[in-house]
């Protein structure tokens, strides 16, 4: 079924909070701010090929933040992409940049926070497929998410062309076309995220240095809840330096350990802020997540959130809860 939201006949002081309940309705909860002081406009549309979302928007420069606590709301995982069709954008993810022309893609992870920037005027159309559907590892699909993926070559320019198309005819796409195309997206996709690993894989010292940071965050998200997990416990594991560890990490733009602790934070922002009958202890889930020391775990949380835990917790929580202690 289609959806069509304009802010067109809303009355400009309702235009944003309008927009803000577009976007949470058709694409999941975040956050959507203009980039300007000029009275904003945008279009959202949103088909569904089978399982497979097909959204467009149009609208003035914006900014989408998916935090932490709109992530945890998810009820399912996607993986999505990306088409610019007018405009410049950046989306961030994680300690990656895409910057985004016209005619390029670019694969992110919905149920990971991220920024979407739309630097002027622009046209997206954005593609939702479920995570299970994609036949490839986590680590993959990590590596490839928010990086540039021009369309002048290789599957991309097989994909580029069926994106647009669809982002045009979904509406008039019978049903049983529609879930036949749906796999065809997730089949070039897969493709397309396997052939930047192959070429990742093939160019150089840089790039096996990229492809061990790949392995490095797969390894450190299993093993997030081990409060011994350490440079030199992953570096053993690997069999690699801790030097040649801190290398890697210093071509990600951040160390090893400060990005073990980022991953703890949002795993525990995701959990305090989950809406439950029985709300948990803070104390709880930050050891839940290899945080030992309870001060230490509340003073790093609120210089990421600027709030304490509990504060991050209680906004979250159901008002017929019974409060816990921490």
């Amino acid at each position: 079924m289609r959806i069509a939201l304009t802010t067109t006949s809303v009355p400009d002081v309702d235009k944003l909070a309008f927009w803000n309940q577009a976007i949470t309705r058709t694409l999941g909860p975040q956050a959507v701010t203009p980039r300007n002081d000029d009275v904003f406009a945008g279009r959202l549309t949103a088909d569904f090929l089978g399982y497979l979302k097909v959204a467009t928007i149009e609208a003035d420069a914006q900014r989408m933040i998916r935090m932490p606590q709109h992530a945890a709301r998810l009820d399912r995982e996607f993986v999505s992409i990306g088409l610019q069709e007018q405009g410049r954008s950046e989306l961030i993810q994680g300690s990656r940049t895409a910057r985004l022309s016209p005619g390029d893609l670019v694969v992110y992870e919905t149920s990971h926070p991220y920024t979407l920037d739309q630097y002027d005027r622009f046209r997206m159309h954005l593609f939702h497929v479920p995570r299970q559907a994609v036949a490839l590892p986590n680590s993959d699909i990590c590596a490839v998410a928010a990086t540039t993926l021009p369309t002048d070559s290789g599957v991309a320019t097989m994909l580029a062309p069926l994106l647009s198309m669809l982002a045009r005819k979904a509406t008039s796409c019978p049903p049983r076309v529609g879930e036949q195309l749906a796999g065809t997206v997730t089949d070039l996709l897969a493709m397309l995220i396997s052939e930047r690993i192959g070429e990742d894989e093939s160019t150089g010292e840089r790039n096996v240095g990229q492809v061990m940071a790949r392995r490095v965050r797969e390894y450190v998200n299993q093993h997030l809840a081990d409060p011994d997990l350490s440079p030199e416990a992953i570096a053993a594991h690997h069999r690699i330096s801790v030097r040649y560890l801190h290398k890697i990490f210093e071509g990600e733009g951040t160390t090893i350990s400060r990005w073990i602790q980022q991953r703890r934070l949002e795993e525990c922002s995701r959990e305090l802020a989950q809406r439950r009958r029985v709300i948990p202890t803070v104390s709880a889930v930050a050891q839940r997540w290899g945080f030992v020391n309870p001060a230490h775990f509340s003073r790093v949380f609120r210089a990421a959130y600027g709030m304490s835990p509990r504060e991050w917790r209680n906004a979250a929580a159901p008002q017929e809860a019974e409060p816990t202690r921490s």
